[in-house]
């Protein structure tokens, strides 16, 4: 059976040469309106748009790169490193 916290949990960022990467684990609920959200598009990974719309709430940038199919209220992220957190733009020479 599946994890379900009772808030929005976040992960630590992790990083490899390219990307930073976390994972956010969603309640029951708010997986609910993520499948919801995903049954009505063709692409079912979530905008920008549509991840703050059901409550997560980070920094720009983050990007929702995958789905792992036997755990779908878990949703993964990644930005490339040298992004500018405020802007969410890539500065330097990344």
């Amino acid at each position: 059976m599946p994890h379900y916290p009772d808030t929005i949990e976040y992960s630590d960022k992790y990083q490899d040469d390219v990307y930073e990467y976390r994972h956010v684990i969603l309640p029951h609920a708010v997986a609910r309106k993520v499948n919801e959200i995903r049954r009505r598009k063709q692409d079912q990974l979530l905008t920008e748009a549509e991840w703050r719309e059901v409550g997560v709430v980070q920094s720009r940038g983050w990007v929702n790169y995958h789905i792992h199919e036997p755990e779908p209220h878990i949703l993964l992220f990644r930005r490339k490193l040298g992004t500018n957190p405020k802007t969410g733009q890539v500065e330097g020479n990344n």
